[in-house]
């Protein structure tokens, strides 16, 4: 499966210019090809859901040409001309029900008898309800063939004449269902007014307010009592107000806004603000709940973190902004405590079953999280861990998620490109506006003196100072100390995995222990060995590593730092030295500390050791091409940290 590494990040502060609003995009493109007339439709999203309707449109007959950076969609008049058709929605739920309407009113007095329209999409999409929008449809007369289970897609449309004046449709499961029915009812409602009656409470009803907005661009009005009660006046059609513009997404500001937020912003969104028509701008409003400072333009919105650093738990009722709401579940990770997401319901029939989606990858990070039939419970851990978060082919899940890097862990987002459904350019334009913990990488051989130049650079930029080759010794170790047999394989990369090892300068810290010397025993030398081979292990410590990684920054050396473990690393040094050279300081340092040595044997051992590491199947030991190669084979420690520090000053 493809995935995506996110760092932890520092910061985040910037400017976005948000893409165009899917909400927005998909309603213009079925308005625009129904109306009379041509429509140039500006700053249209490019998704896969709106190349969904784009596509849809096209197979029903509509003309659609590129025109600069428009899209000009030459009306159809109120009726399609192609009715025998395939169409594959992807997952977009919004295009099926809304094409369903359109297209059972395009085949009221259709002609052709044998006219079809089948309607399929990916599994998800035929586990989405849509039996309460065809049940509002032969309450006027359509004709609804189920393809397989019944209130499901895959379904197929037929001729049938519709004649109805009156239709009601639940409005608790999906606003869509309402939206779908109010786009179609001027084709329906030719010589008398068509009543659309809402059974029970409406769900996001500023989508409603969406559709009612557009359908007014097009020359139709609505009259409502309420949100219970919806009539549309006979003998209107839709005609083209000549060009339209969509405005920035605000489901996408979200996540933005809500870096800004959590990672001390500011961070400012472009597209959306307090002129929008999108009920999701109203998410600035849930941050400002919790203590985020908010800034309003026309068409903009800026959030910062709170004064005092912190933000506050909420208990909000989020029925109004559903999409932008799962970013508010992300959010309550930095909360000063537990926070309850309440009437999100709709959650359940969404991409995926959302509710249960996001408690399960919350909890990875350490959160503790209670599951409601239409509501969540997150109560933050102390700290934020690891976490290789799953996407469910769910947009809005790999977006949400990537906020959690402002907390300090890595983060692995599997499925990335399911962001292509509505922001194909979304991690692009987040590391745009977030800053890494920065790291400096320092590979190289055995006796290299890799160890003393990092250990004094960590020391000189004040980062922290990460001795991959010490950790293996220091699994031995502590297995070794808790009586573990070294081929335990999960027992011993469940030690590594939390292993509380530290440090500093020259010192090796164990739970607070100095082992720097215990390490260098003939036992945790052979123990090391035997456990690097362990696949669990190396994995464990892999993401071990990964930990080392938060502010102000890391010196990470070893012999896959900016390979493996830290390839997206600004400075990478390649620290090397003759064999020869190296051999000799190793035999100053053992006579030094008064014990035996042998500079021939000391320099085959360092010559089989190089060979081994380079041929090794596992991270080789080699020079990546973006890093800096230092041969200090004639140079003194002093000047080898000067080279390095030189190397690194745009870290500091």
């Amino acid at each position: 499966m493809e995935f995506i590494d996110l760092p932890p990040m520092l910061r985040a502060t910037g400017t976005v210019r948000l893409p165009g609003s899917k909400s927005i995009s998909n309603r213009v493109l079925l308005l625009a090809a129904l109306a009379e007339g041509d429509t140039l439709v500006e700053d249209l999203l490019d998704s896969d859901d709106t190349r969904v309707m784009r596509n849809a449109i096209v197979a029903l007959g509509v003309q659609v040409e590129e025109e600069g950076g428009a899209l000009r969609v030459s009306g159809c008049g109120g009726r399609f001309s192609t009715l025998r058709a395939d169409l594959f929605v992807g997952n977009s739920g919004l295009s099926i029900r809304t094409l369903v309407p359109a297209i059972v009113a395009s085949l009221s007095g259709c002609d052709d008898a044998a006219a079809e329209v089948r309607l399929s999409g990916v599994p998800r999409m035929h586990e989405r309800p849509i039996g309460d929008l065809v049940d509002g449809l032969t309450q006027l007369g359509a004709r609804v063939e189920w393809l397989g289970e019944p209130g499901y897609p895959p379904l197929a449309l037929k001729p049938a004449t519709l004649g109805a004046e009156r239709v009601s449709v639940r409005g608790n499961v999906s606003s869509q269902f309402l939206t779908g029915l109010l786009q179609a009812a001027p084709l329906v409602a030719r010589d008398k007014p068509l009543v659309i009656e809402v059974e029970g409470e409406l769900i996001s009803r500023p989508y409603v307010e969406i559709t009612l907005n557009l359908m007014e661009r097009f020359g139709v009005r609505v009259e409502r009592e309420g949100w219970s009660r919806f009539t549309v006046p006979a003998s209107q059609r839709y005609t083209s107000p000549g060009r339209i513009a969509v405005e920035g997404d605000a489901s996408t500001a979200s996540y933005f806004l809500a870096a800004g937020a959590l990672g001390g912003g500011p961070v400012r969104v472009v597209g959306a603000g307090r002129r929008s028509i999108q009920g999701d701008v109203k998410f600035a409003d849930a941050l400002a709940v919790m203590g985020a400072e908010i800034s309003w333009g026309d068409d903009w919105i800026e959030a910062r973190a709170p004064a005092s650093g912190k933000l506050k738990a909420f208990d909000l009722d989020l029925n109004h902004i559903p999409d932008a709401a799962m970013t508010l579940s992300v959010a309550a990770l930095f909360a000063d405590g537990p926070s309850t997401l309440r009437n999100i319901g709709s959650w359940r029939v969404k991409e995926t079953d959302r509710i249960a989606a996001m408690a399960a990858e919350l909890r990875k990070l350490g959160a503790t999280v209670d599951e409601f039939p239409e509501s969540l419970r997150v109560t933050p851990p102390a700290a934020l861990r690891p976490a290789v978060i799953d996407t469910y082919d769910d947009h809005r899940v790999a977006m949400c998620f990537s906020l959690v890097t402002l907390g300090g862990p890595y983060v692995r987002i599997n499925d990335p490109k399911c962001v292509n459904k509505t922001f194909p350019e979304y991690f692009q334009t987040f590391a745009g506006i977030t800053r890494p913990v920065p790291v400096l990488a320092i590979d190289g051989p055995s006796a290299s003196g890799k160890g003393t130049v990092a250990a004094r650079v960590a020391a000189a930029l004040g980062f922290d100072h990460l001795d991959s080759g010490a950790l293996y010794r220091i699994v031995a170790l502590a297995a070794l100390d808790k009586g573990v047999a070294l081929d335990d394989e999960a027992t011993v990369a469940a030690l590594a995995s939390a292993l509380p090892a530290r440090f500093e300068g020259d010192r090796v810290l164990l739970d607070g222990r100095d082992v720097t010397d215990a390490i260098r025993s003939e036992a945790c030398s052979v123990g090391a060995s035997r456990v690097a081979v362990l696949p669990a292990v190396r994995e464990a410590l892999f993401w071990r590593q990964r930990a080392y990684r938060r502010g102000p920054g890391l010196v990470g050396e070893g012999r896959d730092m900016g390979s493996v473990i830290f390839p997206d690393a600004p400075v990478k040094i390649f620290l090397t030295a003759s064999a020869e050279a190296r051999a000799d300081r190793r035999y100053k340092q053992l006579i030094g500390k008064g014990m035996p040595a042998n500079m021939d044997d000391l320099l085959r051992d360092l010559r089989e050791r190089d060979e081994r590491d380079s041929r090794r199947a596992v991270a080789p030991l080699r020079k990546e091409d973006d890093a800096v190669l230092l041969d200090t084979s004639d140079m003194t420690v002093d000047q080898a940290v000067d080279f390095v520090m030189a190397e690194a000053a745009a870290l500091r």
